[in-house]
């Protein structure tokens, strides 16, 4: 099997300058055009972009980069593009953000080969990410099976909720619960809409990034080390830290601080009408309140790094029949509404 060829790279300049800000950006990391399978033009994908109010988003056709070389002139002041690509694989799908434009990276493999491996570290050695892509899809060939030892970040959230985005946050909340209890590296989470057509909606859900600069590495700096959270769409307003001592911490960071020091727990949300906030540990859910109809509400919660060693925070909307369920009940439902908001953790006490 050949992973070596290349198709030749076209001749493209950045699609926008940077805008060097510390700020949270909000974009969509996984699209689909004509170029593949998807049935919008790339000009109706930037258009898309611009009315779900993102900052950026990621062109990632299957297996192929022959889109590349048409962003520059769909780019603008207000909204940077990047390449990349869906590498489909026989075993599972992975995104591969932050390609050099032309840039391809192989499919051609299966879990028992070593082509995954070897393509991740192309990715790795060029700048761009690796990001396993929607795992529990239950189509052929797309559920994962390569392991997460090469992954950057992990889709656990992908277009309208459905039971395999509940099956992968589950997933994902359990190797976080093992990296806090090994001291192992941990995953952050990342959601894209991965629309190919209408009525697919373009940044439902999209990832709100806390980067340096809106600019290619700083977006997939901020990635890599899970500063940011999944919104449903651009009303989706979510302001998460906790504090102790004077000092304070936000979504992928550490609050470093003594074990029994007292820590302040404080979301506050916005956008969701009778929205279910709920704070999670790796002790699993501790906190659950309902937003009113106003969607607005700040919620607050006291623990410390020896009972929680790391929270993050999930807004849900009702389940179809107006409750706001409690996760714990049995049977062949979901127990909990659709997700309007997922936060990577913060992380409690010292490392």
């Amino acid at each position: 099997m050949d992973l070596t060829a290349r198709p030749s790279r076209p001749n493209t300049r950045r699609s926008r300058s940077p805008a060097a800000a510390q700020a949270w950006y909000r974009g969509d990391a996984h699209l689909h055009t004509v170029y593949s399978d998807g049935k919008r033009t790339p000009e109706e994908v930037a258009a898309g972009a611009r009315a779900a109010r993102l900052d950026f988003m990621i062109s990632t056709d299957h297996n192929t980069p022959a889109s590349h070389g048409v962003w520059g002139p769909l780019a603008g002041n207000d909204l940077l593009i990047l390449t990349g690509e869906e590498v489909t694989t026989r075993n599972g799908h992975y995104l591969a953000l932050g390609l050099e434009p032309g840039e391809w990276i192989d499919w051609r493999y299966r879990a028992r080969d070593k082509g995954f491996e070897q393509e991740a570290r192309r990715i790795h050695d060029s700048g761009g990410i690796v990001v396993p892509a929607h795992p529990y899809c239950p189509y052929v060939a797309c559920r994962w099976k390569f392991g997460y030892d090469d992954a950057d970040a992990v889709e656990v959230w992908t277009g309208p909720w459905t039971l395999d985005d509940e099956s992968s946050v589950n997933t994902w909340d359990s190797m976080l619960a093992q990296s806090v209890r090994t001291g192992g590296r941990w995953l952050p989470a990342m959601g894209n809409s991965d629309a190919h057509s209408v009525p697919q909606v373009i940044g439902f859900p999209h990832n709100v990034v806390n980067a340096s600069a809106l600019s290619r590495d700083a977006l997939l700096d901020g990635i890599r080390k899970g500063r940011n959270w999944i919104a449903e769409s651009a009303d989706v307003s979510v302001d998460f830290q906790v504090t102790s001592g004077g000092k304070s911490a936000t979504v992928g960071d550490r609050l470093s601080v003594a074990a029994d020091a007292p820590v302040t727990v404080t979301a506050k949300i916005a956008g969701v009408p009778n929205g279910v906030v709920r704070f999670i540990t790796d002790e699993g859910q501790t906190q659950q309140v309902t937003l009113p109809a106003s969607g607005q509400g700040t919620s607050t919660w006291i623990t410390t790094p020896q009972l929680a060693a790391y929270v993050r925070v999930e807004v849900r909307h009702p389940k179809i029949d107006g409750t706001s369920g409690s996760g714990t009940e049995m049977g062949t439902t979901i127990p909990l509404g659709p997700m309007a908001a997922l936060t990577n953790p913060i992380f409690l006490g010292k490392s």
